[in-house]
């Protein structure tokens, strides 16, 4: 029986950005990816909740981003039942305090939030614009993730973005004893480049990787090489 391995996507932008990994991890792996939930709460235990009912248990979490930090909660939540932890252009804290600096400044995440409170199409389209900026051919990129965006639910976004705000990964990364890797994109706009730095001294028995030259949607532009990665960390891990 082949590993599974479970790809929960990021923000906003649904199921599709993860699709090219997937098909690149299929021959492998048994790959399914997991919707986030369709929630109006920023509670991060019904997120946890909903997901974790949902997933089968004894599988690798993977996640993009917001789906990152989910899986690493997740990941903690199951301990020994969880085969290990795959984090992609994701950060322990996505919004920056005091304690973890490396991490998106709190006026422009209060600005990014005000603006989908006033405007979602055209905050959706803006962060499919943040999502491929240093990409290759940003503006392609651009393109693709928002046509393949799903309408979002009343209230569900918004729900996220208070999410993203208030989850503090770093318990749940220390606590989970199984293989991790962090994989960040180079030139990604949301997340600063000491995001690698921090994360690689907070963690010394994780490996933390950087794909160097991609964007923060690296899981659609160089899907090979992120597929690459995660199969070479498993099988190094003995579990492939």
């Amino acid at each position: 029986m082949p590993e599974q391995l479970l790809l929960l996507p990021g923000w906003g932008l649904g199921q599709a950005p993860l699709q090219p990994l997937a098909e690149r991890l299929s021959g492998r792996f048994s790959v399914r990816i997991e919707a986030l939930p369709a929630l109006a709460t920023a509670e991060p235990e019904a997120w946890l909740d909903a997901l974790d009912a949902r997933l089968p248990t004894d599988s690798w979490l993977a996640g993009w981003s917001l789906g990152g930090m989910l899986a690493s909660a997740l990941a903690a939540r199951r301990g020994e039942r969880c085969r290990g932890l795959l984090t992609l252009a994701s950060n322990a804290c996505f919004v920056a305090r005091a304690t973890w600096p490396a991490a998106m400044p709190s006026a422009t995440f209060a600005a990014f939030r005000a603006a989908c409170a006033s405007d979602e199409r055209a905050t959706l389209k803006r962060f499919a614009s943040l999502c491929s900026q240093g990409a290759a051919d940003a503006r392609q990129l651009s393109r693709r993730l928002l046509a393949a965006a799903p309408e979002p639910l009343p209230g569900t976004l918004l729900a996220g973005l208070d999410l993203l705000h208030s989850l503090d990964g770093r318990a749940a990364l220390r606590a989970f004893a199984g293989p991790q890797l962090h994989l960040l994109a180079g030139q990604d706009a949301l997340l600063p480049a000491s995001a690698a730095e921090a994360l690689r001294a907070f963690l010394p028995a994780a490996e933390v990787r950087q794909l160097e030259g991609a964007s923060h949607a690296g899981v659609v532009e160089r899907a090979d090489e992120v597929a690459q990665t995660l199969v070479r960390f498993i099988s190094e891990a003995g579990h492939a």
